[in-house]
């Protein structure tokens, strides 16, 4: 069996809600592609006005992070230790409603 009947055949079974969704997402997908054809895609270049290399951007990593975990330069870090607890909010979690409903 082939995919596209596989998909056809899992269509069958859907409501029309689901329908509509699956029908968005085509064509959003169908939109993707002809944007991807239309513009192929070229890494994003840092936009540094002091650095005139053509860096491709990348986010940092937890790894580069924690490279400079448990170090610290300078002589205020109560101070700023402080004004973290100070400024700080509690977290607040709703479990009875589902933001993705």
């Amino acid at each position: 069996m082939t995919i596209k009947e596989q998909i056809t055949q899992e269509l069958e079974k859907l409501p029309e809600p689901l329908l509509q969704e699956i029908l968005d997402f085509v064509q959003f997908l169908q939109t993707k592609q002809q944007q991807r054809i239309l513009s192929p895609e070229q890494p994003q270049l840092q936009q540094n006005p002091n650095d005139n290399s053509q860096t491709p951007y990348r986010p940092a990593s937890g790894r580069s992070l924690l490279r400079h975990a448990g170090t610290w330069a300078g002589d205020d870090f109560e101070e700023c230790l402080q004004s973290v607890y100070a400024t700080r909010g509690k977290a607040k979690f709703d479990y009875e409603s589902n933001p993705f409903e």
